[in-house]
């Protein structure tokens, strides 16, 4: 009965040391990772632009990532609008400027014949925006859809 005992206090103390060691193992003071994904920039651009501001006026060490694809990239697109008239431009500036990065399928551009230079200078490019959310899962990244 003793020795039952002792084993049983023996596995709570191993489980115990797991325990703090899993815990260590993300401080919680880690980096937020989050990636927005927008593929419709008439329903979810200037809502997902909003979020990730105040998603960034909350904390402002996280790292955030933009991927659009389809009509999502219409975002990054010179001269893109909102449905209230409003240059996407500025937010997207502002927000690159507080290290937000945006990403373009480069699918979507060979699909709809659009080219690099028609979009945004704080725009970058990805192979393909579906592969590059699950990477970024992957990578730990939180993931949003607005």
């Amino acid at each position: 009965m003793i020795r039952r005992q002792l084993n049983f206090a023996v596995v709570l103390a191993v489980l115990g040391v797991l325990g703090v060691l899993a815990v260590g193992a993300t401080p919680a003071h880690a980096q937020d990772q989050v990636v927005y994904h927008i593929d419709d920039a008439a329903t979810q651009g200037l809502k997902g632009l909003r979020n990730i501001r105040n998603h960034l006026d909350t904390d402002a060490t996280a790292r955030i990532t933009v991927v659009t694809h389809a009509q999502g990239v219409e975002l990054l697109m010179e001269g893109a609008k909102d449905a209230n008239g409003g240059l996407f431009a500025g937010p997207v500036a502002a927000l690159a400027a507080r290290g937000v990065k945006f990403e373009i399928c480069e699918i979507t551009l060979r699909n709809r014949n659009l080219k690099k230079d028609q979009f945004l200078q704080e725009a970058s490019f990805t192979p393909s925006g579906v592969v590059r959310l699950t990477k970024l899962q992957k990578q730990g990244f939180a993931y949003i859809k607005p």
